[in-house]
């Protein structure tokens, strides 16, 4: 992403592990940007607090603004709802994914964001191609909304997330965050 007083991102964010090494990075690279967290996704409720709360202490402590979108998880379950039983990866992530990236993307366009992006692809739950393409679509029905076209895998990123997670003390959730992530590795570990 170019430097320039005329960017600005938005970088939708999930959990504190994911978006710590991103943060820094940006901070050092000089990127005017603003973290933001829509995850109605979240379950269960301690857990959405714990990951939001970690977030913002974080983005505190790095100097980044912070929006926060809070929301129930009602329109998450809708939108969900028949693909319960869905493999992680499988359609109900895109959906998931698809929902919380065009709310951002909405959110960007209106309040004078031009580059729209997320730390959801860094995660080692998802399919980063999934995420991307959601990101994509997101910022299609926005004119002037480009999005972030960076793996954050490469380079160092997965061993810079592991080492800000450890000096940081953060919580390392074991699952990606939604009631059926949840119950399939509950499943997993009874079988």
């Amino acid at each position: 992403m170019k430097n320039s007083f005329n960017l600005s991102l938005l970088l939708h964010v999930c959990c504190a592990p994911c978006a710590g090494g991103i943060i820094e990075t940006l901070v050092q690279e000089g990127v005017r940007f603003t973290l933001y967290f829509y995850n109605p996704n979240i379950y269960p409720r301690k857990e959405y607090w714990q990951r939001k709360n970690e977030i913002q202490r974080f983005a505190e402590k790095s100097g980044v603004s912070f929006i926060d979108e809070d929301d129930t998880a009602d329109l998450w379950f809708e939108r969900t709802k028949g693909l319960e039983t869905e493999p992680e990866r499988g359609l109900r992530c895109k959906v998931c994914f698809d929902m919380r990236l065009e709310r951002a993307a909405h959110y960007a366009h209106n309040n004078g964001y031009n580059i729209l992006g997320t730390t959801n692809g860094i995660s080692r739950w998802k399919d980063a191609s999934q995420v991307n393409n959601a990101l994509i679509n997101a910022t299609k029905a926005y004119p002037g909304l480009d999005y972030l076209d960076r793996d954050w895998r490469k380079h160092g990123g997965m061993e810079r997330m592991s080492a800000i997670t450890k000096k940081e003390g953060f919580y390392r959730q074991t699952y990606c965050g939604c009631l059926y992530s949840l119950q399939m590795i509950k499943n997993k570990k009874t079988l």
